[in-house]
């Protein structure tokens, strides 16, 4: 057993364990090309963290015509076929550097481990890179009401594992995300630049830079 005062460690999907992005980002300029409205990688960073609903609205805000709720929803819907069918070329070689070890040093450290990704398709990322079994429980978007960043997601996971949230340590890439984390009352590892997760307790640049003694 390692000495740390954790007693659960939550991670975020996306950009943290793998990197989903490039899938998703390949999935929204196809959509945007077919309305004819621009997008491109720097548009797409704004959509760190915000759900698909979310996302598409800011996509579609620069279109000249007026969508309804029935063609809003056809076309996440069809975003998400697109998505489905690229994240089904995932394989275990698409884990980030040091995701791996790290699941692997909490689960030596006695540790819980969850998961709180907003993704629908979490399930079916989890078993594509062969981890599905590392997660003591899962919290994907079926199971909340509310999105990063309402801390609900990370409180979920925390209630599900049965540990007190300030017990549990969250790892998140996208500010919307850190803000959760430090809404839910955790401490907040960050996944990236300082400069950029100004609220996280702890900031790397990867997984590969994990070190759980560190987060006291």
């Amino acid at each position: 057993m390692s000495h740390t005062r954790f007693k659960a460690v939550i991670f975020d999907l996306d950009g943290v364990i793998t990197d989903t992005a490039h899938y998703h980002f390949l999935a929204w300029k196809r959509l945007a090309d077919s309305q004819g409205v621009p997008f491109d990688a720097a548009f797409n960073e704004h959509l760190k963290g915000i759900d698909r609903m979310g996302s598409l609205d800011l996509i579609l805000a620069s279109s000249a015509r007026q969508y309804t709720a029935a063609e809003k929803l056809a076309l996440a819907d069809e975003k998400n076929l697109h998505y489905q069918q690229l994240i089904e070329t995932m394989s275990a070689d698409n884990l980030l550097p040091g995701a791996a070890q790290a699941l692997a040093t909490v689960r030596a450290a006695g540790l819980k481990i969850g998961l709180a990704s907003v993704s629908k398709n979490a399930f079916t990322v989890l078993e594509r890179l062969g981890i599905t079994g590392a997660f003591d429980y899962v919290v994907d978007a079926a199971r909340i009401a509310r999105g990063k960043p309402d801390p609900e997601i990370f409180l979920k996971a925390a209630s599900e594992l049965g540990v007190a949230p300030a017990d549990c340590l969250g790892v998140e890439d996208a500010v919307a995300g850190v803000a959760a984390i430090k809404a839910a009352g955790m401490y907040a590892l960050g996944i990236g630049l300082p400069e950029v997760l100004t609220q996280a307790d702890l900031v790397i640049p990867g997984l590969d830079q994990f070190d759980l003694q560190r987060y006291q």
